[in-house]
C-alpha cells in the first residue's frame, strides 16, 4: 500500500476516534484539569494540590453539564430566556458556598486558607457565573455552526438531486432526437449511416461515463458539439447552412457537462425544422482562459406550422436557466433575441 494512502486511513480512522463525544469531551477536562493543576503552589505535596485540582474540575465539570443538559436544553432553546437567567444565577449561587464548604473541611489544618475562602465567596461566585456563561456561549456557537453544516448539506443534497433530475431531462431527449436522425437515414437507406452511428457511439460513450462528473474538460464538450452539428448536417441536407467557429484556445478550463446543447436543440427545433427553403445556424463560442461565450443565431419561419401529432414537454429554456443558477450562480449572463425572422441566444460564462 503507497505511503500516501496509508497515512490517510490513518488519518481517517484518527479523525473518527476524536469525533466520538466520550472521547473529545474526556479531551477537553483532560486539558482543563491539567491546567487546573498548574495553578497549584504544590507547597502541601503533590496528593494534596493534585486533589484541589480534581474536586474544581470535577465541580466545574457539574455545572457546565448541568447547564448544558438540562438548563440550556430545557429554557434557552425553548425561547424561556428570563427563566433560564434566573435559573442559572441560582444554580451557581448553590454550587458556589455548597463547593466552598466542601475545601473549607479539606483546608481544616490550614486556617488561612479556611480565612481566605471565606472573605473571597464574592470572587468565587464571578469566576464560576464566568466560566458557565462562558459555556453557554461555546454551547450557541457550536449549536449555530452545526445547524449552517447541516444546512449546508441539505442544500447541497437537494442540488445534487435536482441537477441529477434536470440533466436526466436533457439526455434521453437528445437521445430521441439524434436516433430520428439516424432513422431517417437508413429509411432512405443513405451511406452516411455508418457514420452517424460512430458519431453516436461517441456522444453516448461521453453522456454515459463522462457527463456524471460535476465539472469537465471543455474540450470534450465542444467535441461533443462538433459530433451533434455533424450528425444534423448529415440529416438536414446541402440546402442548409450550418456554421461553428471557436475563437480563442480551448486548454484546461471545465465546465458543467451538456450545458449548451439544449441551445443548439432548440435552434435546429424551432428553426431549420420548421423552413421548406434554405435556412442558416450561426454558433460562434469565444473561450477565454476562466470565461468563455456562445452565440447561436438561427433563422425562423414566418410561420410555424402545426404537428401533426403534438408532443407534450420539451427542455426549453426554464431547465437550462435553473441549471445555470444552481452551477453558476450570478456567474453568467444570458440574453435572447428574438426577431421576427432569427432567433438568437448569447450566454457568457464565468468557469471555476
Amino acid at each position: 500500500m503507497p505511503t500516501s494512502k496509508r497515512e490517510n486511513i490513518i488519518r481517517e480512522k484518527i479523525i473518527d476516534f476524536v469525533s466520538q463525544r466520550v472521547v473529545y469531551h474526556s479531551i477537553f477536562w483532560i486539558v482543563g484539569f491539567i491546567i487546573l493543576l498548574s495553578f497549584e503552589n504544590f507547597e502541601k505535596g503533590f496528593f494534596f494540590h493534585f486533589t484541589n485540582a480534581l474536586l474544581k474540575t470535577a465541580i466545574l465539570g457539574g455545572m457546565i453539564y448541568y447547564n448544558y443538559y438540562y438548563l440550556i436544553t430545557n429554557y434557552l432553546t425553548k425561547d424561556r430566556f428570563f427563566t433560564y437567567c434566573a435559573l442559572l444565577l441560582l444554580s451557581v449561587i448553590i454550587i458556589t458556598p455548597l463547593s466552598n464548604i466542601l475545601f473549607f473541611f479539606k483546608y481544616s489544618k490550614y486556617p488561612a486558607w479556611q480565612n481566605a475562602l471565606a472573605a473571597n465567596q464574592n470572587v468565587f461566585f464571578l469566576i464560576n457565573i464566568t466560566i458557565v456563561g462562558a459555556s453557554t456561549v461555546v454551547k450557541i456557537i457550536l449549536d449555530w455552526v452545526k445547524h449552517q453544516r447541516e444546512r449546508t448539506e441539505l442544500q447541497t443534497q437537494t442540488m445534487q438531486s435536482e441537477l441529477r433530475f434536470l440533466k436526466s431531462q436533457i439526455n434521453p431527449h437528445f437521445l430521441f432526437n439524434t436516433l430520428n436522425n439516424l432513422y431517417a437515414l437508413t429509411l432512405k437507406k443513405s451511406d452516411k449511416a455508418p457514420e452517424i452511428v460512430i458519431k453516436l457511439s461517441e456522444m453516448m460513450r461521453y453522456m454515459l461515463y463522462e457527463c456524471n462528473e460535476k465539472r469537465v474538460p471543455l474540450s470534450k464538450e465542444v467535441n461533443y458539439i462538433q459530433n451533434y452539428l455533424d450528425l444534423e448536417a448529415l440529416r438536414q441536407g446541402k440546402e442548409v447552412e450550418i456554421n461553428f467557429d471557436v475563437y480563442g484556445e480551448v486548454g484546461n478550463q471545465t465546465i458543467a457537462p451538456l450545458m449548451f446543447i439544449p441551445f443548439l436543440e432548440n435552434s435546429f427545433k424551432h428553426g431549420l425544422n420548421h423552413h421548406i427553403n434554405q435556412g442558416y445556424v450561426d454558433i460562434r463560442l469565444d473561450v477565454e482562459t476562466a470565461a468563455v461565450r456562445l452565440r447561436i443565431e438561427n433563422s425562423k419561419p414566418d410561420s410555424v406550422p402545426l404537428p401533426e401529432h403534438p408532443r407534450s414537454g420539451g427542455i426549453g429554456l426554464v431547465n437550462v436557466r435553473r441549471r445555470l443558477n444552481i452551477l453558476y450562480p450570478e456567474q453568467y449572463e444570458l440574453k435572447v433575441e428574438n426577431e421576427p425572422n432569427s432567433y438568437a441566444v448569447d450566454l457568457k460564462l464565468n468557469l471555476d
